[in-house]
Parts: C-alpha cells; sequence; structure tokens
C-alpha cells in the first residue's frame, strides 16, 4: 500500500487523471456487464424453439405471454413487436419488427463503444505524463546544483515510469474489457437480426395458409 501511495505522490496530478479515467471505465464495464448479461441477453434458441411451436399452433397469445415473462430482454421485445402484428399483413410485421430493432439497438450498444476511447486516453495521458518527467529530469541535468541534481533527476525519472506503468495498467483490461462487451454486443443483436427474419417468415408463411384455408 505504501508503495502504490509513493508511486501516485512521485507520478503528481496525471496519476490523479488516470485514475479517474479507470473509475469511470470501471463504472461502465460493470453497468455493461450487468445490462448485457443479464437483462438484455436471453437464451436464444430455446426460446425462439418455443415461439416457433406456439406459432404454429396457431397460440399467438401464449407467444405473447412468453415474451412478456422476459420484458426487459432484447429479443422477446423484437419477437414481441412482430407477434403482436402477427394478423396483420406482411408490411405490417416487417415495420414492426425494424421498429422494434431501431429501439433495441441502441440500448444494447449504449456506452460499450466509450471503453476503447478511454483506454487511449489512458495510455496518452502515461505518456504524457513520461515526456513532462523526461523534461523535468533534463532540467535538472542542466540548471540544478551538484546537491539537488541527483534528487531532482530520481524525480523525473520517477514521474515518467510511473505515469507510463499506471496508463498501461489502467488501458489493458480497459482493452480487455471492451472486447468482451462488445462480443456479447454482437451476439445479442446477431440473435436479434437471425430470429425476427425467422419469424417474419413464419408470420408470413402462416398468414398465406391461413389465406388458402379460407
Amino acid at each position: 500500500m505504501g508503495a502504490i501511495a509513493e508511486a501516485f505522490r512521485t507520478g503528481g496530478v496525471w496519476m490523479y487523471i488516470i485514475l479517474a479515467v479507470s473509475i469511470i471505465a470501471i463504472g461502465i464495464t460493470i453497468e455493461r456487464f450487468i445490462y448485457l448479461f443479464f437483462k438484455y441477453s436471453v437464451n436464444a434458441e430455446p426460446f425462439m424453439a418455443q415461439i416457433q411451436k406456439l406459432v404454429m399452433a396457431n397460440n399467438i397469445d401464449r407467444a405473447i405471454k412468453l415474451c412478456n415473462a422476459q420484458p426487459s430482454a432484447a429479443l422477446p421485445r423484437v419477437i414481441k413487436a412482430g407477434l403482436t402484428r402477427a394478423n396483420k399483413g406482411e408490411v405490417e410485421i416487417q415495420n414492426a419488427l425494424e421498429e422494434a430493432t431501431l429501439e433495441v439497438v441502441p440500448m444494447v450498444q449504449k456506452r460499450t463503444p466509450v471503453l476503447q476511447p478511454l483506454a487511449n486516453i489512458a495510455t496518452l495521458l502515461g505518456l504524457l505524463g513520461t515526456i513532462i518527467g523526461l523534461i523535468q529530469a533534463f532540467a535538472a541535468l542542466e540548471k540544478a546544483t551538484p546537491e539537488t541534481r541527483q534528487k531532482l533527476l530520481a524525480r523525473g525519472i520517477a514521474l515518467a515510469m510511473n505515469t507510463t506503468a499506471f496508463g498501461l495498467i489502467v488501458a489493458i483490461p480497459t482493452l480487455v474489457f471492451h472486447m468482451v462487451l462488445s462480443s456479447m454486443t454482437k451476439k445479442i443483436l446477431d440473435e436479434i437480426d437471425m430470429y425476427s427474419v425467422k419469424l417474419e417468415n413464419l408470420l408470413i408463411s402462416r398468414g398465406k395458409s391461413g389465406a388458402a384455408e379460407e
């Protein structure tokens, strides 16, 4: 603990700015992890298998109730929009699914892209601290008295090394978090794209079958 306090003391104001960036990154990561892994996510394959069975059995109300059981999940929200137009025409079904998708996508993608710029900012702040530390070290060699030169040189090098290290300590995990959350975001969006098209085709073929029977 003492070593960390000493690193912050020698690293100067840049350490605290990088710390602020890390707090923002951690906050976004925790919030997105909760939403993407627990709130927006659903076990898509078995969910859609149940929806397909209910639609083929002409039990649309039961399928809508199944979607209502997970109201915050992204895929059920889109699927529900299509199901509520199940007895309408092809264009209305398409419009309902597209509109719901346009509402859901920004919610799923929200804030995750910010993590990559934050990682870059942490790295650049560390680099800036490094440059300033080296400037101070060279200034000490040029202007300081022999008695204080070694102390000022050590202080400048400490500033340079500590800010570089801390910037990378923040940036590397932030990039990893960005990669994991982006992967989960893509999975949810891919499921929405795939299963909304499957539902659209299923509802349209159901409508055509019903019209043919009449």
